[in-house]
């Protein structure tokens, strides 16, 4: 089980009020959320093993060098040295630390990779795996990872925890009319409002599922755009197409997820020792963590 950490602690500070505090005040909302997610997640789906993927980098300037809006509206400032700073709660930004710290205590690996984001850490786990895995989100960008071959999946978050949708390959087809290899080349075209991808303007989800269906990816959408008028694509289409030929030469590396980098190897086999259990109980006492730390004790079987 890979989890989109960053995606999940969002949602849980937005999901709890931010009264949930520590004995000094310091709000917990987040950290027990997702502790809570975590516990609920392992119990119903019983992964081997779990990995918490970080964004070393939420807006990587090399996708930004290609397209400038990429997550521009969640730009809060720029500092001295030129990067970004994400648009994050004050109640949110302090929480972080304490969720580092309790994961190291349940001793769930976290993987992050400089310059990149936690989907690419995602994109290149689920091409190297040799099991089945089950990646936890609330990002579509994400659907581009699944194999049903592999038995790769998506557990969807967008609609809470109590919601959750399974996505497949099947899935993907019945609800996109495309398939997940697809998938990147489609949301490029749609575009994102929330990461700042403008898409073809006048080709929706309808419309560009059908290229799809029609010419297979993006390349060959792009070839009959180009070509004649026996090339079997719409007069109006073709000129959106052509209009957007310098987004649509940069999109594609901007939306799709890394498959290739090089991540340290780390032991990501479910299970507390009782020494991270006396930590993760510590903490729980310091920080006002209440029931989440026994559910999660619970869920990830630890040690007496």
């Amino acid at each position: 089980m890979l989890l989109d950490t960053a995606a999940m602690y969002f949602r849980a500070f937005y999901g709890l009020p931010d009264t949930i505090k520590a004995p000094d005040g310091t709000p917990v909302n987040a950290v027990r959320g997702l502790l809570d997610m975590i516990a609920r997640l392992v119990t119903e789906y019983q992964p081997t093993d779990l990995i918490a993927c970080w964004d070393d980098d939420w807006r990587p300037q090399w996708r930004v060098d290609l397209i400038p809006s990429y997550k521009a509206h969640r730009v809060a400032e720029v500092v001295d040295d030129g990067s970004d700073v994400e648009v994050v709660p004050d109640p949110l930004t302090i929480q972080v630390p304490i969720i580092i710290e309790t994961l190291n205590a349940l001793g769930i690996p976290i993987v992050g990779k400089p310059d990149y984001e936690a989907d690419d850490i995602i994109g290149t786990l689920c091409a190297t795996a040799t099991t089945p895995v089950d990646v936890v989100t609330g990002d579509r960008d994400l659907f581009q990872v699944v194999d049903d071959d592999r038995d790769i999946r998506v557990i969807y978050t967008a609609r809470g925890m109590s919601k959750l949708d399974i996505i497949t390959d099947e899935v993907l087809r019945d609800r996109y009319g495309v398939s997940a290899a697809q998938y990147a080349d489609f949301a490029a075209m749609r575009g994102d409002t929330s990461d700042g991808l403008p898409g073809v303007p006048g080709v929706g989800e309808k419309t560009a599922a059908s290229l799809l269906a029609k010419f297979g990816d993006l390349d060959g959408i792009i070839a009959a755009a180009n070509g004649g008028a026996s090339a079997g694509i719409a007069v109006g289409v073709k000129t959106k197409i052509r209009a957007a030929a310098d987004y649509l030469e940069k999109a594609p590396a901007v939306v799709a997820v890394a498959r290739d980098l090089e991540l340290p190897k780390v032991h990501s086999r479910i299970g507390v020792t009782a020494a991270g259990r006396s930590a993760i109980e510590a903490l729980g006492e310091k920080w006002g963590l209440g029931g989440s730390v026994p559910r999660v004790l619970t869920a990830l079987g630890a040690s007496d």
